[in-house]
């Protein structure tokens, strides 16, 4: 494979827009490292088969009943435990091989220096891979969200370093979100109807547009400057479909947030990573760039699923695509705030993960995965069983409490049961201690109290019931979060009434149970739970006095979506790239003699023009405008389009080990040069900004008659 070699870019130091160096090693990369790691995981692997031998040991068995509901519940616990320690054992891996830093050194080709010449940066600086150009699409999916927090996505993901094109997918209609796009200095797409949801949308967008790579962002995830910079190399090496990066939250203030983002802290920082040993992966449905020839040949993002992300990622894998994930943080979002929001959230992945299991299970026939995929894939599909587990757990102390069923023998001594029951959880609580850093009370209360959602994702996957797609952070009216718990303020009443006749019958016996404590303990899990709650509903109640005081006085406000626009709304027409955009970057020619003033000015692109004439010149008339071309017509618009073929201008690839042109090489077609006109000429309308090294030719070759201020703005 063909590596271009230059020098380095510059240090960030040099200016503010210039390429940031490699990241150092993160506080996760160094302890998956360690041999203490690899030491501590190796004795909570044997605590667990310990535990999961004495408890499948049927002479320590109780009563069926109470024995049969741990048994389950504490296999599920016990699966998930033994793949997540194999996992977290690999997740020294770094995906940042040779390939890699070769192509991230000539990303920018010979244009840093001359983009900082004339004031740009590396906004607008052409990005190559194996000395050809590629181009990228950033899609920005929006659904209702709060318009403050889409302003600070799309200004972001504008101001990538990289030439790339950004689309705001607004399936809400927004005339607001548009608006903003314009005013931003984005696309903005809307389609007619909300068609399989969030893959519908972006679907939709690959078929009216063209970039070799594209980016998926979620409406609240604000990208760093130097994400295509971080990402875009790993696509030197044609085989690899997509690149994801963790989701870091930016809000974890309440409980409910908290406990969310805490949630995702072992999978980001270990269990993703050691599924790049394995090739297994997988996307997370934001901060992740595709190549479009992968997706293209799996017929686009999968829709017929809520977690159209896994299920994505696990076709991409059967066609022998790979995938990397790299843990450095490069987009800030939003977790869960509200128990409305964060159920809708959890029932949404668990359906997902629940429908991998019954409607293509990993492990069974006809699956074109490793066995190592396999059991990575399997683990996913399974993962949230262990959500259930708490719920049947819950039980056992009741039935020891009412009817004296004992899950465990009462020959067996309580020091043997300790030792065992010990070695298993706490050695999970070390894990997580040594992995990142702390143990967090709040992700033991969720998970405790999320039983129901997820017996319900299982019952919606089981049974194929459609389950309506919701948006963690969209604005609107508030619901009260007792509407969402109803199952768990019944368990914590009745908890709460079985602790009474607990303590009751301990007092009479003068001996205080296990059972008891424990359903104690189960009860003020719960119970903080509900405080939480109400906590919400008064808040709720709180703002809903505010609306009903406002619309009394006639001041009732207005929504920042009300205003509608009508669909479907595409990008504006634009012609083909010329030729200079699809062929590798030419060095900076020599300098010519001088033009001139109004040419030099009519030579740059207006939103990038660093040079302004002095004194008055005459307005050139302007060469008649070309006609538009037409615009582009949607196979379908009652729906997202169909795009199981190529899309038009673009090649497709084959499956790795399939001869495939190289990341983003179009055919170049031949663009014959343009004639010499006695008036200025106006560069045709382009798809994307000009390349740095172009901007840079014109600029630097303008003789001294032609003073250089930066920041000039006027208008040809």
């Amino acid at each position: 494979m063909p590596v271009r070699h230059t020098d380095p870019p510059p240090a960030p130091s040099r200016a503010p827009s210039s390429v940031p160096e490699t990241p150092a090693r993160t506080r996760s990369q160094k302890v998956a490292d360690s041999p203490s790691l690899m030491a501590i995981v190796a004795i909570a692997a044997i605590g667990v088969l310990l535990y999961t031998v004495f408890l499948f040991d049927f002479g320590h068995r109780g009563d069926w009943p109470a024995y049969l509901l741990v048994l389950v519940a504490e296999s599920f616990i016990v699966v998930q435990a033994l793949i997540s320690l194999w996992t977290i054992l690999s997740s020294g891996h770094d995906p940042r091989d040779y390939t890699f830093n070769e192509a991230q050194r000539a990303l920018y080709g010979n244009q840093v220096e001359q983009t900082m010449a004339i004031g740009i940066g590396m906004r607008h600086a052409e990005m190559q891979l194996n000395d050809f150009p590629i181009t990228v699409d950033v899609f920005i999916t929006t659904y209702g969200e709060a318009l403050a927090d889409i302003r600070k996505t799309v200004e972001a993901a504008v101001a990538m370093d990289g030439a790339h094109t950004t689309y705001v997918l607004d399936d809400g209609k927004s005339a607001a979100v548009r608006d903003l796009a314009r005013e931003l200095g984005a696309e903005y797409v809307a389609r007619e109807g909300n068609a399989h949801a969030k893959a519908g949308n972006v679907n939709h967008a690959l078929s009216i547009t063209t970039g070799d790579l594209f980016v998926i962002l979620d409406a609240d995830f604000v990208a760093r400057p130097d994400f295509l910079y971080e990402t875009v190399p790993f696509f030197a090496d044609p085989t690899v479909a997509f690149v994801q990066t963790p989701q870091t939250y930016g809000n974890l203030r309440g409980l409910i947030s908290r406990g969310a983002g805490y949630m995702q802290t072992v999978f980001y920082k270990f269990t993703q990573p050691g599924k790049n040993r394995f090739n297994a992966a997988f996307c997370v449905g934001t901060n992740v760039v595709f190549r479009r020839t992968a997706v293209m040949e799996i017929g686009g993002i999968w829709q017929e699923s809520k977690s159209e992300d896994v299920w994505t990622s696990m076709k991409l894998h059967e066609r022998g695509w790979r995938s990397i994930f790299i843990g450095t943080e490069l987009a800030v979002g939003h977790t869960p705030e509200t128990i409305e929001t964060y159920t809708k959230q959890q029932l949404r992945w668990a359906t997902g993960g629940f429908e991998i299991l019954f409607r293509a299970n990993p492990m069974g026939r006809g699956r074109a995965l490793t066995l190592d995929q396999r059991l990575q894939y399997f683990g996913t599909a399974t993962f949230y069983l262990v959500g259930i587990a708490p719920g049947l757990l819950l039980l056992v102390p009741p039935l020891q409490i009412y009817f004296g069923i004992a899950p465990i023998s009462q020959d067996v001594p309580g020091l043997t049961w300790f030792f065992y029951y010990a070695g298993f959880y706490f050695m999970q609580i070390v894990v997580a201690l040594f992995t990142i850093g702390s143990f967090r009370w709040e992700t033991l209360l969720l998970a405790t109290a999320s039983f129901p959602i997820y017996v319900k994702a299982f019952a919606n996957a089981l049974l194929r019931r459609d389950q309506a797609w919701s948006v963690t952070g969209q604005k609107g009216v508030r619901n009260s979060p007792f509407t969402f718990i109803v199952p768990q303020v019944l368990a914590f009443v009745f908890l709460l009434a079985t602790s009474v006749v607990g303590v009751w019958q301990a007092q009479l016996d003068r001996a205080f149970s296990l059972a008891v404590f424990w359903n104690i303990l189960n009860t003020l899990v719960l119970g903080a739970f509900v405080v939480t709650a109400l906590k919400e509903s008064r808040e709720i109640a709180r703002a809903s006095r505010e609306l009903r005081a406002l619309r009394r006085a006639g001041r009732e406000p207005v929504g920042e979506h009300d205003e509608k626009v009508v669909t479907p709304v595409l990008p504006e027409p634009r012609e083909e790239r010329r030729t200079a955009a699809i062929r590798p970057v030419a060095p900076v020619s020599p300098p010519r003699p001088a033009i001139a003033a109004t040419q030099a000015v009519a030579a740059v692109p207006r939103r990038h023009r660093a040079v302004a004439v002095r004194g008055p010149a005459p307005r050139p008339t302007p060469p008649p405008a070309a006609p538009r071309p037409p615009a582009p017509v949607l196979p379908s618009q009652s729906g997202p389009p169909s795009i199981s073929g190529p899309l038009p201008g673009l090649p497709i690839g084959g499956g790795p080990g399939r001869a495939r042109p190289p990341a983003g090489r179009p055919q170049a077609a031949e663009v014959p040069e343009p004639r010499t006109a006695p008036v200025p000429v106006v560069p045709s309308p382009r798809r994307r900004s000009a390349s740095g090294a172009d901007l840079a030719a014109e600029v630097l070759s303008f003789s001294g008659d032609v003073p250089v201020r930066r920041g000039d703005r006027r208008s040809r």
